[in-house]
């Protein structure tokens, strides 16, 4: 081989390693969602001070979420029951410290919502006090845009002072385009606030530009305590309400099983819907888990309308168990209740 040919092929051979090591490190605008892991709850959850050592355990089910390479976007393609997402679908515009965050809100609301609805059914007295509304996310057209922050707390506008998120987003939707209007707010622990103007929303309605979550906190005589550091979201609230109700009220509900599942969980006991229930049958089942409550609510107006084939959560973890082959059996819940009555009956 001569110097010229010899000189060509090493050339190829630098380029093709160089893109090789370039497809696993560079990340691209998109995300690729894979099953997680099923944790026993009793790893981050203790309930007034006592160990939980009845037989069996209850685990909550989470999802990875990886932000992609060109290699990750192959392992997606050729794997199943791995999704890629555009950065858009998953974050909503916000970087990735700003998600996390919002994910962290996500967690401490799906814990009060769940101590309220554990103690509650347990017969425990509670008490849930509205602390006013976490900042998600700021319009890009408001005018408090570079004023309040992911993570503040709206706790007043034109110093009035509101019970719930609604009576809040009520009272500045009756006031009129262009009207002025004083926020008050904690910022790092800071009350401050500042004046802005009411626009009209995407949606049509008047507003002043700020996407919200309930900021809120459980009280009780009976100590609960959380330990869930770099976990997120609030899909974990139906397990935390029933491992919270469970050790106060009924020890041997889990009869020996394994049991694991998903959903919000809200003020009524409602079980809310949640994403990438696919992948949390498969990690649940991976764990041995024998019953899996699937949230079982119909289907958006909205959802229809973009793909008029859609699931509900329920029916999608039903085909991912018949997709894997277990025998882990899949149970739809509409509240807390729901799950109680089903162990109850099937002790």
């Amino acid at each position: 081989m001569n110097k010229k040919k010899s000189n060509k092929w090493l050339l190829v051979g630098l380029t093709s390693f160089l893109c090789l090591v370039l497809a696993f490190i560079v990340p691209l605008p998109y995300y690729i969602e894979v099953p997680g892991g099923s944790e026993d709850i009793r790893e981050v959850l203790k309930v007034d001070g006592k160990e939980d050592t009845a037989a069996g355990s209850y685990h909550f089910v989470t999802v990875g979420i990886q932000h992609a390479t060109f290699a990750h976007l192959v392992y997606a393609w050729l794997t199943p029951f791995t999704d890629i997402h555009t950065a858009e679908e998953v974050t909503g515009g916000s970087s990735d410290s700003e998600f996390l965050r919002i994910n962290q809100f996500y967690m401490e609301t799906s814990q009060n919502m769940a101590t309220y609805q554990g103690l509650k059914m347990a017969g425990k007295e509670i008490e849930m006090k509205y602390l006013g509304v976490y900042v998600l996310q700021v319009a890009k057209d408001s005018t408090f845009k570079g004023i309040l922050n992911i993570a503040d707390t709206v706790t007043g506008v034109n110093d009035k002072t509101f019970q719930s998120s609604k009576e809040l987003i009520d009272y500045v939707g009756s006031q009129k385009i262009g009207d002025k209007v004083k926020v008050t707010y904690e910022e790092d622990g800071q009350v401050k606030s500042a004046e802005g103007k009411i626009i009209k929303l995407e949606n049509g309605k008047n507003g002043i530009g700020i996407s919200l979550i309930d900021r809120t906190e459980a009280t009780s005589a009976t100590p609960i305590a959380f330990s869930t550091e770099g976990i997120g979201g609030p899909s974990a609230g139906l397990m935390f309400s029933l491992a919270i109700y469970t050790q106060l009220a009924d020890p041997d509900l889990r009869d020996g099983r394994i049991i694991a599942g998903t959903g919000t969980i809200d003020k009524d006991g409602k079980v809310g819907d949640i994403g990438g229930i696919d992948k949390k049958v498969v990690a649940a089942a991976q764990k041995g888990a024998s019953v899996f409550f699937a949230p079982d609510n119909p289907v958006s107006e909205e959802a229809k309308k973009a793909d008029p084939h859609a699931k509900n959560n329920y029916e999608v973890a039903k085909e991912a168990v018949k997709t894997i082959k277990t025998d882990m059996k899949i149970v739809p819940v509409k509240t807390l209740k729901d799950a109680i009555d089903y162990l109850k009956k099937t002790e």
